[in-house]
This record gives C-alpha cells, sequence and structure tokens, in this order.
C-alpha cells in the first residue's frame, strides 16, 4: 500500500470512528430522554438537553472532516459513496438528536410522569425505536446490507404501533388533563420519527454498500363508498390500469353488495379490466390495517362519516361522487369514468410527480 493510499484510509477509518462517536451519543440520548420522562427525572431531563450541544459539535466536526476528504483526496466510486452517505447520515443522527431533546422537553410539560396506558405506549414505542435504531446504527457501522435491508421493515412496525398508542391517547382523552395529553402525543410522533430516521440510515447503508439509490414509494390507496358495488371497484380498477407502478389500490363499501353491478362490471371488462370474480367487500379495517393506507377516498354517501376520523398517517380525501346512481347506465358510467381518471391523475402526480406510472 502506497503513502497515498494508506493516509486515504486512515482518515476514512477517523471519520468513521467520528460516526461511531456520534452515534453512541446519540443512542444516549435517547435512552436517557426516555428514561427521565417515565421516572420524571428532572435533572437528567435537563443534562439530556444540554448534552445535545455535544452532539452538535460532533455533527460539525465530521461534516468538515468530510469536506476535507474530498478536497485532499478527489474520492471516486466506493470512496465518493461512503462520503456521501456519512453527509446524509450525519444529519439524520443529529435530528434523531433533536428528537431525544423534545421528548425531555415535553417531560417539562407533565403534569406528573406518564402511568398507566400512556406509560405503557411510552415504553414498547421506545423499545421499538431504540431497536431500529441500535441495528440501523451497527449496520452502517459494519457496511452490513443484509442487516440493513432487515431492519428497515420494523421502522414499519413501530408506525403501526403508533397508531395503537395515538388511538388509546384518545380513548383516555376524558381522564387526561389537555397539556399532558399533548405532551405525550408529541413523545409518540417524536420515537416514531426515531425509526423512522432510522430507516433512512439503513438505506444509506444499502446505497454506500451496493451503489442502489432508495427506490419510489408505492402508496397503498382505499377508495370507499357505499356498498363497493360501483363507485369504489371503478377507481380501484382505474389506477390499477393507469399507475401500476405507483400504488396498490383496495375498494371497499360501508356496507357489502351482494355483487358487483353488471353495468360496471361490463363496462371495464371492454377497457381491459376483468371484474367478474372480485367480490364486494366490507369496510371493517383494524386501526393497524386502516393505518397502511396513505390515502382514503371517500366517494359520497356514507363513506365520509365511517371515516371521519383517518389514522394519524393517512390522508382523507373527499370526491362527492354522488350524482352517479348506484345502478348506472353506459353514459353515467362514462362520465364517472372521465371524472375518476383526472381525479386519480392529479392525486398520483401529487404523490409521485409527472412521471407517475
Amino acid at each position: 500500500m502506497s503513502h497515498y493510499e494508506k493516509r486515504l484510509e486512515n482518515d476514512l477509518l477517523h471519520i468513521r470512528e467520528q460516526v461511531r462517536l456520534l452515534a453512541g451519543l446519540v443512542e444516549t440520548a435517547v435512552k436517557n430522554a426516555v428514561h427521565a420522562l417515565l421516572t420524571g427525572d428532572r435533572e437528567l431531563a435537563s443534562s439530556t438537553i444540554l448534552a445535545d450541544g455535544h452532539i452538535n459539535r460532533a455533527m460539525r466536526d465530521i461534516d468538515a472532516l468530510c469536506h476535507s476528504f474530498i478536497a485532499v483526496h478527489l474520492p471516486s466510486a466506493g470512496h465518493l459513496r461512503l462520503t456521501s452517505s456519512i453527509f446524509r447520515s450525519n444529519i439524520l443522527l443529529e435530528r434523531i438528536g433533536d428528537y431525544a431533546v423534545t421528548i425531555c422537553r415535553e417531560m417539562f410539560q407533565l403534569s406528573a410522569p406518564p402511568e398507566g396506558a400512556a406509560a405503557r405506549g411510552v415504553e414498547l414505542m421506545a423499545h421499538e425505536a431504540r431497536q431500529v435504531l441500535q441495528q440501523a446504527v451497527q449496520a452502517f457501522d459494519e457496511s452490513n446490507v443484509e442487516m440493513a435491508r432487515a431492519t428497515m421493515p420494523m421502522a414499519g412496525e413501530v408506525q403501526a404501533t403508533f397508531a395503537t398508542v395515538f388511538e388509546d391517547l384518545l380513548d383516555h382523552q376524558h381522564t387526561w388533563p389537555l397539556q399532558d395529553r399533548f405532551a405525550i402525543f408529541v413523545v409518540y410522533h417524536r420515537l416514531e420519527r426515531i425509526a423512522d430516521q432510522a430507516k433512512n440510515l439503513c438505506e444509506e447503508t444499502v446505497f454506500l454498500t451496493t451503489g442502489e439509490t432508495k427506490p419510489k414509494k408505492v402508496y397503498q390507496i382505499l377508495f370507499v363508498d357505499d356498498d363497493d358495488a360501483c363507485l369504489a371497484p371503478l377507481a380501484a380498477a382505474i389506477a390499477r390500469k393507469n399507475f401500476p407502478n405507483s400504488g396498490r389500490y383496495t375498494s371497499a363499501g360501508v356496507e357489502a353488495a351482494a355483487a358487483m353491478q353488471t353495468n360496471m362490471v361490463n363496462f371495464m371488462a371492454e377497457r381491459g379490466e376483468d371484474l367478474r370474480s372480485t367480490k364486494p367487500k366490507k369496510f371493517d379495517f383494524t386501526t393497524s390495517e386502516l393505518s397502511d393506507f396513505y390515502v382514503i377516498v371517500s366517494l359520497g354517501g356514507a363513506a365520509g362519516e365511517v371515516i371521519s376520523q383517518p389514522p394519524f398517517h393517512s390522508v382523507l380525501l373527499e370526491w362527492d361522487m354522488d350524482n352517479i346512481p348506484p345502478n348506472a347506465d353506459l353514459a353515467e358510467l362514462e362520465a364517472a369514468h372521465r371524472q375518476l381518471a383526472v381525479r386519480i391523475k392529479d392525486l398520483m402526480i401529487d404523490l409521485r410527480g409527472e412521471d407517475a406510472s
């Protein structure tokens, strides 16, 4: 190994060691923040807030080391990917440190340490979020792409847990002071964000190891009408035909009809969509299942009442389609098809951009 190569490797090792130290500071901050919250340890909360200065300085030092590395070594290929990933991972870790600070600040807003359902919710989410973070940090440090890929789905489990504890928070709203409810909600949200940022760290591990960039998100979209016999399955079929790579589309009705509307099935068959074996589905999703949908579209009627309070992470859209009768004729189906196609196109462009497909 030449002197230059040895110096390059030593500089990289130094940068990675600093990232390792920063990750350790961040993991400690999250651990201490949760412990302070659950025990009401005001001194620990204050010291954790002040310790964020160390995290910020470490982040700036790594940033400077990476800029210096690029200026001195003009890296290419794998070394450049590593430097690029460290730049982004540096920011991710610093944000997680900020979330720990927020948890500590919310502790001071509580009238008393959380107990009962609130304490159990914090403990559960903290356990899951810290596990994702620990594995993500280890995968990045070891450039372990298999561990990174195995860890990423765990962030989705934390999001599902968030939906459950958030519902519990609403159910107990009559017994908790408003200020306490708001503080606990913020804590839940920051713990979920910690898992999200850990997932992003895993994606950086995949990039630096393989060069693979993050794939575009595929959105889960639910269409809801009164009986899942016409409008909702029509909308789902249009979305599947026009944007098969951008989403996964489901339809449901407030009640499930015995069968799909014959005119609609024949109408879509002429357009290459075979719905003859499709059965109407009743809207009976659990909270966890419903939270999987990024967008929920109400197509009028009683659907809006059923989903008046969508999960926290779901977007509710209300498309007024009441002018389409249950037993629509060909002309009415043509009008509904045109209207839905335009709205679905606008929606998918909003989600995926002009190249949505």
